[in-house]
């Protein structure tokens, strides 16, 4: 038996998404952003209200940074998600969050972040309140220590945490169940 509830945003996993960008300043802002993914291999889109700090200055400066929240970081990441960098202007620093330019785009790095999607604005639409936002993804930094031995990031290294939309909850990723583009041939 099912039931229904309703027209609701429950996609699992859901990433924690932390976006920083510039300031027309040059002041760093990050913000925790539930609703955003992958659109094709280097391209990603976020939902963001509009009255956001990001959203000025991600319309401003063209590029922002993704970084993956992890266990460590869930403190923070809430953190920057709750508070408004329009109200509280030390709010990188009071969130122990440290960043360093991107090489590649006119944003923050998040250091203690351990992946960081570099981004540069493609396109930006507006829906009532929320700004879609799409973006090529033009690099991405890892921390060193999530990567296994071939080099590649290893998932268990990497601590990822999800939000749970239906019981406001965030979530540790498990470990390996299965084989990507593998798994299904057993039923060919």
């Amino acid at each position: 038996m099912r039931k229904n509830l309703g027209a609701n945003p429950y996609v699992y996993p859901q990433p924690v998404l932390i976006v920083a960008s510039y300031g027309e300043d040059g002041t760093v802002d990050a913000m925790n952003v539930a609703y955003g993914g992958i659109v094709n291999s280097n391209r990603i889109q976020i939902n963001i209200g509009v009255r956001h700090k990001t959203s000025d200055n991600i319309k401003a400066k063209k590029a922002f940074t993704v970084g993956i929240a992890d266990e460590k970081n869930l403190v923070a990441a809430d953190y920057v998600g709750i508070v408004s960098g329009h109200d509280e202007p030390l709010k990188i620093q009071k969130s122990g969050f440290h960043t360093s330019k991107s090489e590649f785009v006119d944003a923050p790095v998040i250091e203690e972040l351990p992946i960081s999607l570099e981004c540069k604005v493609e396109e930006i639409n507006q829906y009532n309140a929320t700004l879609r936002i799409v973006a090529e993804i033009v690099n991405v930094s890892v921390d060193e220590g999530i990567l296994g031995s071939e080099g590649n990031i290893d998932p268990e290294k990497l601590n990822a945490i999800s939000y749970d939309p239906a019981n406001r909850a965030y979530l540790k990723l498990g470990g390996k169940v299965g084989t990507a583009f593998s798994d299904g041939n057993q039923l060919k």
